[in-house]
């Protein structure tokens, strides 16, 4: 019997299955230059055992807290005394909310440590493009002007400052008769920027044909100046709303506790089982509520 066109043997459908369940292979934190220097990938970040496992305990110690806070004390007898159910709930709320703020807060650490580090790698190659014009301006050739940039950039910032790191790897790679362009390029397109990768790209084009380097820096200098000013007006425009919503956040764990500790009676409430539905339920519309303004007060430009 002729097999129809559209026809799949259960073997295909499952060869199929199998390669859309497979995972991408991880992007690398690091990659070697073309002088074997090793270079950071700006658009990842992976943290370390100990790393992980102090975050993870952070966030699960705090988790725990709030999870006995809200559904403790649940099963006591009719003379308000802990039984068996108590403490098996207790460690059950404990454990489970726990975990899980480990679990949550590990991508969420990471988010805010790759925001910081482009921020400040955003603002350190701003300064670099300043230096360079500089030096470019004061009639030195692009070589020599990232050389002099280079030593700007040591007096401003610390031995481990990132854009010291990739002006290593660029001087290196000049050293070795690699192109000033292709390094820039290499860097533009680890930075996970797009000013940078803009940069590099204009830069490469201008350079191989014989375009005003000094303008195109410049003109980069200025726009992401210009970016940054903007940025910086907005974060200062948000910050209160910012802080309300850090405020909102923390209130109803204040409110709750103030509640327990100064009624007994009261307390009791928040074990029975209309306590329970409505701690669920607002805990839910809390949490909702702090990510939707996340994202509405996280404006990229």
């Amino acid at each position: 019997m002729k097999k129809k066109v559209g026809d799949e043997s259960k073997e295909e459908k499952k060869a199929k299955k199998k390669t859309k369940k497979e995972k991408k292979p991880l992007e690398p934190q690091y990659y070697l230059s073309a002088t074997n220097m090793q270079t950071l990938n700006y658009k990842v970040y992976y943290m370390g055992k100990l790393e992980k496992i102090f975050y993870f305990l952070l966030a699960a110690v705090i988790g725990a807290a709030v999870g006995y806070l809200f559904y403790g004390g649940i099963g006591k007898d009719v003379y308000g005394n802990s039984t068996t159910v108590t403490y098996v709930a207790n460690a059950l709320a404990m454990g489970g909310v726990g975990i899980l703020a480990g679990v949550k807060f590990l991508p969420i650490r990471t988010k805010q440590i790759l925001n910081k580090r482009r921020r400040e790698l955003n603002e350190q190659f701003r300064n670099l493009l300043e230096g360079l014009t500089t030096s470019l301006g004061a009639g030195n050739n692009v070589t020599d002007s990232f050389r002099n940039a280079e030593q700007d950039m040591r007096l401003q910032y610390e031995e481990d400052a990132y854009i010291l790191q990739e002006l290593q790897v660029i001087l290196n790679g000049m050293a070795n008769n690699n192109a000033i362009e292709d390094l820039l390029y290499d860097f533009g397109k680890r930075s996970g920027n797009d000013d940078i990768l803009n940069f590099a790209e204009v830069f490469k084009i201008s350079y191989r044909k014989g375009g005003n380097i000094q303008d195109v820096i410049q003109n980069t200098h200025s726009i992401l100046s210009q970016k940054m000013e903007i940025r910086e007006d907005i974060e200062t425009m948000v910050a209160s709303n910012k802080m309300e919503q850090n405020v909102m956040v923390v209130m109803p764990i204040i409110l709750v506790a103030l509640i327990k500790g100064m009624s007994s009676e009261f307390a009791g409430n928040f074990a029975s089982v209309a306590g329970i539905i409505s701690t669920t339920v607002g805990i839910g519309c809390f949490v909702a509520a702090y990510f939707l303004g996340q994202k509405i007060l996280d404006i990229n430009i």
